[in-house]
Parts: structure tokens; sequence; C-alpha cells
């Protein structure tokens, strides 16, 4: 399988990205990978790494010119507007091509996002891709879309993203039969605007019917209500960044009161427990996939290392290896055909 790596992306790139494709060559015997960049910065770069491994077949990882890289501060729209060639930019341009069969970017996400949206490489059926983020939750994971590639939806794509989760869910979190919920202001029926009603009569009356749950509240995220958790991109990517934000809170106002009543190396202690919160968010499971799009995209954290770029390779020759995509447009075509039916 050939990834597209974005070398230049992330807040510490290139060398987590280099080191995370040198491990997962190392680990994987049928991955190549293309790290799309500056070659005057990435070669050099690639010769220091590899001369610290050994054994790594040099010829599974490639260099592909870019021109320049979307910071994290930049305006997505505007920044690939003034840059086409950019790095993120020519790793979609690559899948596009078929000289690639996933992207993987620890960029800037409204970059990575708006790139493939302009492809229009999108899955037969689908009608808007969207992004899937693993949850922990009390009873275990949880995955919940969309998180900020579509703020502004209609109640046939929540439905989609209903699909497309519960397939996620069983595939890739290995949960045999997959509780659907719509996250919503309260849990009783009728609740919500006309976006979160419409949806739920959609996801009511589908073929989905009998894994639905209806209605659940913010509250019930991480009680673990429902295996797959849907929303428009803007209040996933609210929960996201609120959840990410509270779970860094916890650890550090537990940690100061659990090292102040121990006789430990509190500085030390604290930096264990710090890196166990980074940990717990996002590198193990590498990053999100961007959903519905004709191949395979993984967006990274922005502050990811190596483990995490390794991961996120590995998970979308996972995808590929569980046939994501495949099953997305049968189940669609197949809710498309009841539809009309009726």
């Amino acid at each position: 399988m050939r990834i597209a790596l974005d070398a230049m992306g992330g807040d510490f790139a290139p060398d987590p990205n280099i080191y995370g494709a040198i491990d997962a060559v190392a680990q994987v015997d049928d991955l190549h990978v293309i790290l799309v960049g500056d070659p005057a910065v990435l070669e050099p770069k690639l010769e220091e790494a590899l001369q610290q491994r050994d054994g790594i077949d040099r010829t599974r990882l490639s260099i592909v010119e870019a021109d320049g890289v979307v910071g994290m501060d930049e305006k997505p729209t505007v920044a690939l507007r003034a840059k086409p060639n950019c790095s993120i930019a020519r790793c979609w341009q690559l899948m596009a091509a078929k000289e690639a069969e996933a992207v993987v970017s620890a960029g800037n996400t409204g970059a990575v996002v708006a790139a493939g949206l302009r492809t229009r490489l999108f899955l037969k059926g689908v009608k808007r891709p969207g992004i899937a983020v693993t949850l922990p939750n009390l009873k275990g994971h949880s995955v919940m879309i969309d998180v900020g590639a579509n703020p502004a939806c209609r109640p046939e794509h929540l439905f989609q993203y209903a699909v497309m989760g519960r397939i996620f869910a069983r595939e890739i979190l290995g949960i045999d039969s997959p509780r659907i919920g719509l996250l919503n202001i309260g849990s009783e029926e009728g609740k919500g605007n006309d976006l979160y009603r419409g949806a739920h009569q959609m996801i009511a009356e589908s073929p989905l019917k009998d894994s639905y749950i209806g209605n659940v509240e913010g509250r019930g995220v991480y009680q673990g209500e429902a295996d797959v958790l849907i929303c428009e991109g803007f209040t996933g990517n609210v929960v996201l960044k609120v959840s990410e934000g509270m779970a860094e809170f916890l650890m550090k106002t537990v940690s100061k009161s659990m090292l102040s009543a121990l006789d430990v190396e509190r500085e030390k202690a604290g930096q264990v427990l710090n890196q166990l919160s980074q940990t717990y968010r996002y590198q193990e499971s590498g990053g999100a996939p961007l959903l519905g799009i004709d191949g395979s995209c993984i967006i990274c954290h922005g502050s990811s290392d190596a483990d995490s770029i390794r991961n996120a390779l590995k998970m979308a020759m996972k995808l590929q290896a569980h046939q994501i995509n495949a099953q997305i447009v049968e189940q669609l075509a197949e809710a498309a055909a009841v539809a009309a039916s009726e």
C-alpha cells in the first residue's frame, strides 16, 4: 500500500513524520511511504534517520516535492489558493492520480479537509465526508462523527454519518452490534432543532432502526450510552476540544492533589501523568479518519510524535484491510433502495 505522508505538516515537522514513516515501514512489509515536502529539507534528514536504523528497505521510502506548507495559524482556503502545490495539496493530488491510496497529515486540519474536498474524491452515494474520532468511555470506546469536516449539515448527512460510524465501530473498534445515538440537547423524542429532529426521524425509519437508541445528551458521551455518536461538525468539534481541555485540566488537578499527599519525586511523576494524558487522547490510534472519501485520510494531532505518525499510517492500512469504503458504498446503496421502495 502506498501512503502519501504530509512530511511538512505538524508542530514539530518534519522529524516525527520521518521517524514515524521509518518505524511503520520497519513493522509492515507491504507499506510504501511517500514523504511529501521540500526535498532539500527531507533528503538529508531521511538519510540521517536511516543511519540510526538497521535493515530498513530504503526503496519503500520515497520523496515527492511540494511547494510550501499550510501553517497552523493560516486560514485554509486562503492558504490553499496561495499555495496550490503545498505539501497537503500534493498529497491529495497523488491520491487523486492513484499514485497513493491514502493520505496522512498532522498539519492544519482545516487545510487537510479543504484540500480533500477540492478533489471531490467522494465515495459513491456520499454527500459529505465526516471526521470520525475515537473516544474513551466507562464501557470501552465509542466513535463520534463529525468533529469538524461539515459544520453545515442536512438530516441526510447525519444519517450517512450513522451508516459510516456504525461500520467503523464494528470493524475497527470491534463492537459486534454498535448502538447509534444522536448527540442532542435532550434524550426525549422531538428534542433539538430542525436538523436533529429530521435526522432522528430519518435514522429511526431506516435500516439502522434496530441499532438506533435515539437521542443522547452530552453527559452520556463518556458514560458509554452509545457506541456511535452522531452530530454535525460544529457541535462535534466543540465537544472534542472541550473534552481535550477537560482531560488536561483534570489530569493536572488530580496529579497536583495526589502528589502533594505522596512522598514522590513530583516533577518526574507529573511528567509521567502528563504523558499518560497525551497518550490516552491521540497517540494510540494515531489520528482520526475522514470517512466517506475514495481512499483513506488520517488526520493526526498537530503535536503528534513518531509513534502517532506510525500508528496513523497503520490505521490507514487497517481501514483498507477491513474494506471500510466498500461497506459504506454497499450500505448506502441498500438504504437508498429501501427509501425508494417506500
